[in-house]
């Protein structure tokens, strides 16, 4: 049954039978099912609630898996490669191990070479040694001289990684660790210089995984946190991951910083370069007030759940939200645990109860916040002097739903239009005083081209006959 007919501007004007207003919007109708019993609650008829698909599910605790999921790569273990590079010049005569990717054991011959210089340094080695014997205890400044040329030549050999051998003019390089030869640039007969990478070896008995993770979660990371790791190649199999290193610097393009992460690959599974996905352990089981994801509306500025309580009627509720995750979020504050909160179609009951109305009342007499208050631009047109009220034309409000047109406001104070010429552009600021009043509360002429802009002229809230009345007549302006 309809009660009465609306305002559509929400001004305090209704009617007993269809009309229209100055603009020639319809008037709203009331029905007897949809009146709100409390300040703050908007309500539905059941009809509607029906065609809608409202459901509703319990704010309770649980424990969320509030895992940050990230995408990463397996790379080697730096701490793990090693090169294989001769300090001085040479051939390579014979290679023991000759293909890229083949295993290695530490100690185990690489290859063997030939060197001018080696040869050089252990014969002067031999030619000392056989000089201080002969000179025995007869000589002892020759013996002397003959034990400098000896460690001379030793320091040579050491320098060079070469044992101190006088035997052959060949020396054999082994691997230094346990791997596999991820590089090899030796060829039988091929000469080689000093520091020239001959084999690269790199142990893979461990791998590193370098995730990318998003700049507003690394909050939720820290060093030592457990992880698991899933690989494309092995569906349905994932491996513990730790991770020991967060990168200081941020890619600007993609907003997300590399997180290093270590894990055994004993098995010889993991290859350099494969794709992983990384799953970060951040929520633990520790239970939280929670609610389902879509029972959240979030406009950008605060967060509301719609709270049912009953006979169609929902109460807006803001809350702080926390962790976060695939099909709840954790409620820090704003529900008791005890309600029960729309999952669907909330924001359709948002658009079909006029909600934004109703979470106007969270600022309404509220000392610390004031009346709500709302800025915009325009033109003045005209001072009633016997109402105190003024006519403005304004762009488009879409906090309001109120289209660019003009309107009569509350003045706070005359002096705010005073030298105002009917036509003036302008910004202004007016105040939503609840019961379809709004006063205009500040008003700064817009600035000529090259002239300096006027200073916003603040009124100080003074009684006045024009703050008590509703604002008047409108009329629609074509844009």
């Amino acid at each position: 049954m309809i009660l009465y007919y609306r305002n559509p501007m929400g001004l305090p004007d209704t009617s007993p039978e269809p009309k229209k207003d100055s603009m020639g919007m319809d008037y709203i109708p009331v029905y007897a099912d949809e009146q709100g019993d409390d300040v703050g609650t908007v309500r539905v008829s059941p009809a509607r609630l029906q065609s809608l698909g409202v459901r509703t599910a319990p704010v309770e605790r649980r424990a969320l898996d509030a895992a940050l999921r990230a995408v990463g790569r397996i790379e080697l273990d730096e701490r793990r490669i090693h090169d294989v590079s001769p300090r001085f010049e040479g051939w390579i005569e014979r290679l023991h191990v000759n293909a890229t990717g083949d295993p290695v054991r530490k100690g185990q011959p690489l290859f063997t070479v030939y060197s001018p210089e080696l040869a050089s340094a252990r014969q002067e080695l031999a030619i000392a040694e056989q000089l201080r014997a002969r000179a025995g205890e007869a000589d002892p400044a020759a013996r002397e001289g003959a034990q400098r040329l000896a460690e001379a030549a030793r320091a040579r050999l050491r320098n060079w990684q070469v044992g101190g051998g006088t035997g052959g003019n060949s020396v054999v390089f082994s691997a230094p660790a346990d791997g596999i030869v991820l590089e090899k640039a030796a060829v039988e007969g091929m000469r080689f210089t000093p520091g020239m990478p001959v084999y690269r070896i790199a142990d893979l008995s461990a791998v590193w995984v370098l995730a990318d993770v998003y700049e507003q979660d690394l909050a939720r990371i820290a060093p030592g946190q457990p992880a698991r790791v899933g690989i494309d190649a092995y569906p349905g199999r994932s491996f513990d991951a730790r991770i020991t290193y967060i990168y200081p610097t941020l890619n600007a393009a993609t907003r997300t910083t590399p997180v290093r992460l270590e894990l055994a690959n004993t098995e010889g599974l993991l290859r350099p370069g494969m794709f992983a996905h990384v799953e970060l352990v951040t929520g633990g089981d520790t239970t939280r007030l929670s609610v389902p994801a879509s029972a959240i509306i979030d406009d950008g500025q605060r967060r509301i759940v719609l709270v049912a309580e009953g006979e169609g009627r929902f109460r807006p509720q803001l809350v702080e939200t926390g962790l976060r995750d695939r099909d709840h979020v954790e409620v820090l504050s704003g529900l008791e645990g005890d309600e029960r909160v729309v999952v669907s179609a909330n924001f359709l009951i948002d658009a079909e109860s006029n909600l934004q109305a109703a979470l106007a009342n969270f600022g309404e007499g509220d000392p610390e916040t004031g009346p709500a208050r709302f800025e915009t631009r325009g033109a003045f047109e005209d001072f009633f002097d016997d109402s105190g009220t003024v006519m403005m034309r304004h762009e488009a409000i879409p906090a309001l739903s109120w289209p660019a047109m003009s309107m009569e406001f509350g003045l706070e104070d005359p002096a705010l239009v005073e030298g105002l010429a009917p036509g003036t552009p302008i910004r202004f600021a007016f105040e939503d005083r609840g019961d379809g009043e709004f006063v205009v509360v500040e008003i700064e002429p817009e600035a000529n081209s090259g002239a300096e802009s006027p200073r916003l002229i603040d009124a100080t809230p003074a009684p006045h006959p024009a703050s008590s009345g509703a604002s008047g007549g409108h009329r629609h302006e074509g844009h």
